[in-house]
């Protein structure tokens, strides 16, 4: 079986087993609703553009929001590898932070920011910029001492062992790196959405808060889902091919 066919088998046996609890009775319609109901809240919100427009001002959000912190994360990384100061300093306190949970971060956005977008880009990088410096850190200081000792005896020195044996060499950890602050970002503006009304610019946290307050929970389950299909064409068409290429040309699996 294909890995194009394996994932819908999977998906098809959840939605059936999902559709004969529902339909036997053993919850409450107001409580989960059925595939087919959730699928009607989807089909009439993409119907009236409104889940188009949550979804791409959610995106916009997460986009910006997680370059920024891959920005300061792959900065402070680096620093807390060249510096011994910035590792008791900075990477303690990035071991720490890294643990609290984004939303915990929300009052202080509103504070500082109010309503505002400012506030959204605020929780997204506290949220996931710490995990980042630290997974480029440990990827730095998990190169292969022989790398750079072969590199050494070849004649490479300086600059040319930083552009040429350690950063090929942590770029694969890095980019595992990556994929987990995109997926603490995911999270983070969630939390902030839910909690931080912007006028005029609502996302899909906004849609889940709405459906919680009018019991709606087709719609709440509807953009659940769809944020777990973004989350998975994500992975399948950015990170899944990015790992493959650096496997494939490191020599950590066929061609």
């Amino acid at each position: 079986m294909s890995d194009f066919l394996k994932p819908l088998c999977v998906l098809g046996l959840a939605l059936g087993l999902w559709q004969a609890v529902t339909a036997w009775g053993w919850v409450s319609p107001l409580l989960v609703p059925s595939p087919l109901e959730t699928l009607r809240y989807l089909a009439g919100a993409a119907a009236d553009g409104l889940l188009a427009e949550a979804l791409l001002v959610t995106l916009r959000r997460l986009l910006t929001g997680f370059i920024m912190g891959l920005t300061g994360g792959v900065f402070l990384g680096f620093l807390i590898h060249a510096s011994l100061l910035a590792r008791r300093t900075l990477g303690l306190a990035a071991l720490g932070l890294q643990t609290l949970p984004s939303v915990c971060w929300t009052p202080l956005a509103i504070l500082w920011f109010g309503a505002s977008e400012a506030a959204m880009y605020f929780v997204v990088v506290m949220g996931s910029i710490w995990a980042l410096a630290l997974a480029v850190k440990n990827a730095l200081e998990g190169t292969p001492p022989i790398y750079i000792r072969a590199a050494r005896v070849m004649g490479a020195s300086g600059w040319t062992i930083w552009t040429g044996v350690i950063l090929p060499a942590a770029l694969p950890q890095m980019l595992s790196g990556a994929k987990l602050g995109w997926a603490f970002a995911w999270r983070s503006l969630m939390a902030a959405e839910i909690y931080v009304a912007v006028i005029n610019q609502f996302g899909l946290g906004q849609l889940l808060h709405f459906g919680r307050e009018l019991n709606a929970m087709d719609q709440v389950l509807g953009v659940m889902l769809v944020i777990v299909l973004v989350g998975v064409f994500t992975d399948r068409c950015v990170f899944r091919p990015a790992e493959r290429y650096f496997q494939r040309t490191r020599g950590l699996m066929w061609s």
